[in-house]
């Protein structure tokens, strides 16, 4: 017979009380596996709203299950020996702040056809939502901006701050579709994403198609498949190109904590029409420029309200000419900031042209500009977009080793600090080294429209020194042993929107001295100085004539630049030109008075009249001067100033030199000749 065993009544208790503490637990669990959860949506969806401060709503089925965490053995504590709730549901929408709830017709900010979900059930105690993982299956995200700066992506904390937190983790996408709705930058664009089964760095790919800034836009790129939403985690993969108005932009790297966008670190490549293209896809403002590409090394972060972003160890092609170096940009207030230092081994010089609109139609119809030049027009047209020039700061050094053009000029370097400062553009200096001297200037351009409304205010400062003529044109065998040189000074202010109507509307003096050289048609031809070439042929054909002294001295107003003194002596004659140049209409108006030494080279001593436009000169003989050849020479009118002219001798050849005995004898009054002498008095 089975033995009977007798349990005192404390025995029972305890046996008693150790079954209710195993059944409560099981009871539990199998209760919660088999009750409807979607009884509990309403608790969740209103504990989920007061944390995200935005509409939450599980409009499906919710089901659960429990698992356990999962975990390093190294890493777990008893805390992970507990099974976490792992959510299932259907039809899930975020919808938007109240500040946005009706834009863009109500739509909710996302939308899912399914996600899924584990919870830590501890966390919860403290009032805190802890999501490791959150997986979404074909998700919908609407991004709104108004014009306003209201976004619906900022989660900004309530004016009475929830008790409840959100820590969400990671996040793994699936199949789906994110529209960008921007009025600030005028932009509407959509990415539809997949994902990547095979590919071993990337998770998910996405096209991209819309308009960005008012520009055309499309392009794509890949991701990886987890993003990491932790303050420290392991970097995204990201990469993405983007192609508008002929400009391309390419990225390829990673993303740290892509939530706040903390760290970029990628290389970039960027190619366009020309460098101001790039203002649609960037919003940075940067300069015309030919046909460019660079590649480099790109990393950033973005705060709110602005980011910083360092562009470095870039290089490419710029035109013809290479391009390096490193430019910082930063999103302050109150204007953006650029700064750096960009270097060139080799500039052509033609690639200078379209800053100032002085390139080809064909130039101009490649960089998206239209080509605005008049038929008959010297000067640039090409408006300058100062509309632009106060939403940027910037402060960049440029500097080139050596320059070059089709017919070869020797300037070995270029040296500019080029200073944007509220609308105001100087370059403080510019500077050339050319031909063994150098050419100095500042430039002020006011576009903040303080000054002139949608245009700007010039003000130019220049000097040459030194020039020397053998070394401006080395293919001329006839200059090498020419030991001349150039020295020259311009002082100029203007208003205008372009290099004509600057031009046409200046005001100053403009100087040069050219001390001990030669010039023939050739050498005229060679420099595009195609007025002095027909005039060279008129007087002397096309030889070579040794030029002792040229002396220049214009004064400059309201475009139209009046010779105060303009003299040019040559081993056979004295030239004594007088007239106008008129920048504005691109006009001229200049008489040509030689004054032969003798009955050489110069044989013809009437008057020349030069008149025409700069496009299409014209030089003509006085005939009637013609007649009084047997008469003697002409006298001058007046004694032109020449005090201007003498700082250019000192900084120049000295006082021993032709040009300063030039100077020295135009002081003098001329007389008229005596009937039956052919020269003029202290000339013999």
């Amino acid at each position: 017979m089975p033995r009977t065993i007798s349990l005192s009544r404390r025995q029972k208790i305890a046996l008693a009380s150790a079954a209710v503490l195993v059944a409560l637990p099981v009871a539990a669990a199998v209760t919660l596996l088999n009750m409807d959860w979607n009884r509990a949506k309403p608790w969740l969806n209103a504990r989920a709203s007061e944390a995200l401060g935005r509409p939450f709503a599980i409009a499906g089925d919710l089901s659960l299950t429990w698992r356990q965490p999962a975990r390093n053995v190294a890493e777990r504590t008893w805390r992970d020996s507990l099974p976490w709730p792992h959510l299932q549901a259907q039809d899930v929408r975020l919808g938007n702040p109240s500040t946005l709830a009706d834009a863009d017709g109500g739509e909710p900010l996302a939308s899912v056809g399914q996600l899924a979900f584990s919870l830590n059930p501890l966390a919860l105690l403290d009032k805190k939502i802890v999501i490791p993982e959150l997986r979404f299956d074909t998700p919908q995200v609407r991004l709104l901006r108004s014009k306003d700066g209201k976004n619906n992506w900022t989660f900004d904390p309530q004016d009475q701050p929830s008790p409840w937190k959100l820590d969400l983790q990671s996040v793994v996408f699936s199949k789906g579709t994110v529209v960008l709705t921007d009025g600030l930058t005028h932009t509407a664009m959509r990415a539809d994403v997949d994902t990547l089964a095979d590919d071993k760095r990337y998770g998910i790919a996405w096209k991209l198609s819309g308009t960005y800034r008012s520009e055309t836009v499309q392009g794509g790129g890949k991701a990886g498949g987890v993003l990491s939403l932790q303050q420290q985690g392991t970097p995204f993969p990201i990469q993405a190109d983007m192609r508008a108005g002929g400009s391309s932009v390419a990225i390829e790297g990673t993303l740290t904590r892509p939530a706040s966008l903390a760290a970029l670190d990628v290389r970039l490549k960027l190619s366009g029409p020309s460098m101001a293209r790039l203002y649609p896809l960037t919003g940075v403002l940067l300069p015309e420029t030919p046909r460019f590409s660079t590649e480099g090394h790109l990393t950033g972060t973005l705060a709110p309200g602005g980011g910083e972003w360092v562009y470095e160890q870039f290089s490419g092609k710029v035109g013809s000419s290479d391009i390096s170096g490193k430019l910082a940009f930063s999103a302050s207030k109150p204007r953006k900031r650029l700064t750096g230092d960009v270097h060139s081994r080799l500039l052509q010089f033609s690639d200078l042209g379209p800053l100032v609109g002085a390139d080809s139609s064909a130039s101009k119809k490649e960089r998206g500009v239209p080509s605005t030049q008049p038929a008959g027009r010297v000067l640039p047209v090409e408006t300058f977009k100062t509309e632009r020039w106060t939403s940027l700061d910037a402060d960049v050094r440029y500097t080139a080793d050596k320059i070059t053009r089709d017919a070869e000029l020797p300037i070995s370097k270029l040296d500019t600090h080029v200073v944007l400062t509220d609308g105001v553009l100087s370059l403080t200096p510019l500077n050339f080294n050319v031909a063994g001297g150098t050419l100095t200037s500042q430039i002020k351009l006011d576009g903040s429209g303080k000054v002139i409304a949608n245009g700007i205010a010039a003000e130019l400062k220049a000097s040459a020194r030194h020039l020397h003529i053998k070394q401006l044109f080395p293919r001329l065998p006839a200059l090498q042993a020419s030991v001349g040189e150039i020295n020259g000074d311009a002082s100029l202010s203007a208003t205008g929107n372009s290099v004509a109507t600057l031009l046409g509307t200046s005001n100053g003096e403009v100087r040069a001295l050219i001390n001990r050289g030669s010039i023939s048609k050739l050498l005229l031809e060679e420099m595009g100085l195609n007025i002095g070439s027909i005039v060279l042929t008129k007087l002397a054909g096309d030889k070579q004539v040794k030029l002792n002294c040229m002396a220049a001295d214009f004064v400059v107003n309201k475009g139209l630049m009046r010779t105060r003194q303009f003299i040019v002596d040559t081993d056979d004659a004295i030239l004594h030109v007088d007239g106008t140049v008129n920048l504005a209409d691109e006009r001229l108006d200049l008489t040509l008075q030689p004054d032969s030494k003798g009955l050489r080279i110069f044989s013809l001593r009437s008057p020349l009249y030069v008149h025409g436009t700069f496009s299409k000169p014209d030089v003509s003989v006085d005939k009637g001067v013609l007649a009084l050849r047997a008469g003697g020479a002409l006298a001058l009118a007046v004694v032109a100033p020449v005090a201007a002219l003498l700082p250019l001798v000192n900084a120049g050849p000295g006082e021993d030199s032709e040009c300063a005995a030039l100077l020295a004898q135009a002081r003098v009054k001329p007389v008229a000749p005596k009937p039956g002498k052919s020269v003029r008095k202290g000339r013999q």
